[in-house]
């Protein structure tokens, strides 16, 4: 479950859902499966996760390469749809609360969304 931390409410929907859909009918089921067990598998090992640095700056032969293809080997969009599939991911986890947000580090902003555990989380 997603809280954000600038509005103050849980959300439900993913934004930008049109190109997501779009994007996610280009990706395998099967690489789509390869990628969520991937992502569970590194979030799990951390309390806070920023989605940009999650899979490294060069995606050959990992399995996020497929979502490079499935946004027509275009960069921006490919940062774009990996940023919403650990949106998606965490929107419809179970197990935790994850807060999120934009912030800075070393006094330069981040230019991809920070997520990290609630142990409190604001009732529904």
């Amino acid at each position: 479950m997603l809280y954000s931390i600038d509005n103050g409410k849980y959300v439900r929907h993913i934004p930008h859902k049109k190109e997501f859909d779009k994007w996610m009918a280009m990706l395998s089921k099967a690489d789509y499966a390869k990628i969520e067990n991937e992502l569970n598998k590194r979030i799990n090992m951390s309390d806070v996760n920023t989605a940009g640095w999650i899979p490294g700056h060069d995606w050959t032969g990992t399995v996020f390469e497929p979502i490079y293809h499935a946004c027509g080997q275009n960069i921006t969009h490919s940062a774009m749809f990996f940023g919403l599939i650990v949106f998606n991911l965490l929107m419809n986890r179970q197990d935790k609360v994850w807060g999120f947000g934009r912030f800075e580090k070393d006094g330069k902003p981040i230019e991809s969304m920070t997520y990290f555990v609630l142990d409190n989380p604001p009732s529904f």
